[in-house]
């Protein structure tokens, strides 16, 4: 997903649902059924652990012992085990159709030439450095920086929109949410985050030492001698290093002020007097633009003042390796393993590569997602299960409705824009209403990374030929197969793809208590990022606009501040605590979801007295509905992913996204019966929604 929807897909439920291997030694197979998992596993729990020292342990240690993170995978989670169970299902899907070769519809057709010519590694072994070399030979034919424009714009579109330099493309004006206009954003780095290039603690040294010398290694397999190579992998450091002490930190892009920098083109190209825009936005195929949003307008400055301290060489090598970085995954294994040896092994510690297959697949979903789609929906997502998931989706948002009405912080003037954002905001389940059309994008047989090239050329210009049309409401930024779910504060709509509407997720032969604790608190995990510290900086038509008196406003930041404080506390791993103030949107959505669920839940049991009274598994209904909770939020995590993750991820660790949320429940202290000074009887507690 292109960079510049960061402010949508920062309200997921999840950073991403990780793409696992299967946990036993059998050959892996392509599926034609689901797997069932019930929505409340008794033997994922720990009996021994008391729920009021330590929920997590209690709801989630059968599942942690039994589930260790498979050596593809950085981490293991109940939502990296429905992406798999999805993947072996779209497996099935994508090997027949590549290889039937009659009767195929034109979708069909893309999807399973795609497929088949990923799975062929003979032939991508075959070609080896070859997909390179037009993009190193356009690079080296530069005679001068003036043509810089031109050839940065072919790199965008043919491999990132965002890894050269800086990025490029389309989204929504904050200030007119109904007109869409050019973007250029900060970019270019090479590791994760800006502060892996600006911290002095030993492990971010050792971190930047390995980086240059992978970047040492992937000079060297163009024909670089070492000499050269290191030189060239020097080069790369100093200026990605320029670029991140100008690039803005996570927590500082959570605000969409700091963000919003409208500017016409005499006012872009002052940022950078040595390159030409002009230039550059006939490459990209939209000459004549006049209206921008510069996102960071010094990082922009940095990029033209590198622009005119570095010769051309420099440019030059910069942009080599970036082909290189961009390409390595799609290139013959010389390229890929080192790639990987760096980015998963070194970074994240995971162990080895996933098997073809499951890469494949998510190739297909990520570039012809839609394509994909509506196999996937055909086959696993019914008209019933949309109808039951959109009438739990309105239940919860009836119980934000009486969760306004009862705030007494809140002044009836913000409640009533309250209200009215409540009301506008757009429930998309499942798949979109109207598919993508994949016709402009040409799927050859047997040339894989020219497909993956392909594909990348037509996201990218889709995304640029937004500028200046009407705004397509009912476009989806998500696939339908995928395991997550979002809040868009400018669309202002949620969305909860098929791929997250199955069991153990949401499992409609399960009792009401678990479901409403996980899929109906996922549902108030989404609404209330609608008025979390960054989506309530929207109104109801997804403009940048402070609806909130002065007062209320700060009654808000001083609830969220209770939060920002508690979270604070919580170790992710080694001495790193969680950085708060970058997951404060996540927590605070975690918390007033699941309160939103207990509401739905409630109001559902109302006409079902003889369930919510009956007891299954040695549990009361309360205690179902908390577990059912907790156990979404399974997971194991490698410590090399867990100190990424603690600098880039907005979601806290799993084991806080429950304790942390459940210690602020007085309805999970009377459950449980906890008493006062265990752990999770909280003598303080939190509350936002």
């Amino acid at each position: 997903m292109h960079q510049l929807t960061r402010l949508a897909l920062a309200s997921t439920l999840l950073c991403s649902a990780a793409f696992a291997s299967a946990q036993t030694t059998e050959p892996e197979r392509p599926a034609t059924t689901f797997p069932y998992t019930p929505g409340l596993d008794v033997s994922a729990m720990d009996k021994s652990a008391d729920p009021c020292v330590d929920f997590y342990q209690y709801a989630c240690g059968g599942w942690m012992k039994n589930n260790p993170v498979p050596a593809d995978q950085a981490r293991w989670s109940v939502y990296s085990k429905l992406a798999q169970d999805n993947q072996r299902y779209l497996w099935g899907i994508l090997d027949g159709l590549a290889k039937q070769k009659e009767g195929r519809s034109s979708t069909q057709q893309k999807i399973g030439d795609y497929f088949g010519a990923c799975m062929d590694e003979g032939a991508i072994a075959k070609r080896g450095a070859e997909p390179l070399a037009p993009f190193l030979n356009q690079i080296e034919g530069m005679a001068s920086t003036r043509e810089l424009p031109r050839v940065l714009a072919g790199l965008q579109l043919a491999l990132s929109s965002e890894a050269f330099f800086f990025g490029f493309s389309s989204n929504q004006d904050f200030g007119d949410s109904t007109r869409v206009i050019a973007f250029a954003s900060g970019g270019g780095l090479g590791l994760p985050d800006r502060d892996y290039y600006l911290k002095t603690d030993k492990r971010s040294k050792d971190i930047r030492d390995k980086y240059e010398a992978h970047i040492r290694t992937m000079f060297g397999l163009i024909g670089e001698s070492p000499e050269t190579a290191k030189r060239s992998a020097a080069t790369v450091m100093r200026l990605e290093t320029a670029l991140a002490q100008a690039s803005l930190t996570r927590v500082d892009k959570r605000d969409p002020y700091k963000l919003f920098h409208k500017t016409d083109l005499k006012g872009l190209q002052a940022m950078t007097p040595g390159f030409d825009w002009k230039t550059y936005l006939a490459a990209v195929g939209q000459p004549g633009l006049k209206t921008f949003n510069v996102t960071e307008p010094k990082f922009m400055k940095a990029f033209g003042k590198q622009l005119r301290s570095n010769d051309l060489a420099a440019i030059k090598t910069y942009l080599r390796w970036h082909v290189m970085k961009e390409l390595s995954p799609v290139l013959a294994p010389q390229f890929d393993q080192p790639h990987f040896a760096f980015f998963s092994q070194t970074l994240r510690g995971v162990e080895k590569q996933p098997p073809r297959w499951k890469r494949c697949v998510q190739l297909v979903d990520a570039q012809l997602g839609e394509a994909l789609g509506q196999e996937f929906v055909s086959r696993a997502f019914s008209p019933e299960l949309k109808a039951k998931s959109l009438h739990m989706t309105r239940q919860v948002e009836e119980a934000m409705a009486k969760d306004i009405d009862s705030l007494a912080w809140m002044s009836p003037d913000t409640k009533k824009r309250a209200h009215e954002k409540l009301d506008a905001i757009v429930n998309k389940i499942g798949y979109p209403d109207t598919w993508r059309d994949y016709s402009a994008f040409e799927v050859r047989p047997n040339d894989f990374t020219g497909n993956a090239i392909r594909g990348t050329q037509f996201e990218n210009r889709r995304q640029l030929a937004k500028i200046g049309k009407p705004l397509d409401r009912s476009e989806w930024l998500m696939t339908p197969p995928t395991v997550n779910a979002y809040f868009n504060p400018q669309m202002n709509d949620i969305n909860f793809p098929a791929g997250v509407l199955q069991p153990p997720l949401f499992d409609p032969k399960m009792d009401d208590a678990p479901g409403y604790g996980n899929t109906g608190g996922t549902i108030g995990h989404e609404l209330t990022h609608a008025f979390d510290d960054e989506g309530r900086q929207f109104d109801a038509k997804g403009n940048l606009k402070d609806w909130w008196t002065k007062k209320d406003a700060k009654e808000f930041t001083d609830r969220a501040q209770c939060i920002v404080d508690q979270y604070a506390g919580y170790t992710v791993v080694d001495d790193i605590k969680i950085n708060s103030k970058l997951t404060l949107g996540e927590d605070v959505a975690d918390l007033g979801g699941l309160i939103l669920g207990w509401m739905a839940w409630k109001t559902q049991m109302a006409s079902m007295p003889q369930q919510a009274q009956a007891p299954r598994d040695g549990l009361s209904p309360e205690q179902r509905f908390f577990v059912g909770y907790a156990q979404w939020a399974c997971e194991n995590d490698r410590p090399e992913n867990l100190r990424v993750t603690a600098m880039t991820d907005p979601h806290s660790p799993g084991k806080y996204r429950v304790n942390g949320v459940v210690v602020n429940m007085p309805e999970f202290e009377k459950a449980f019966s906890c008493k006062p000074g265990q752990p999770m009887a909280a003598v303080k507690r939190c509350r936002v929604w």
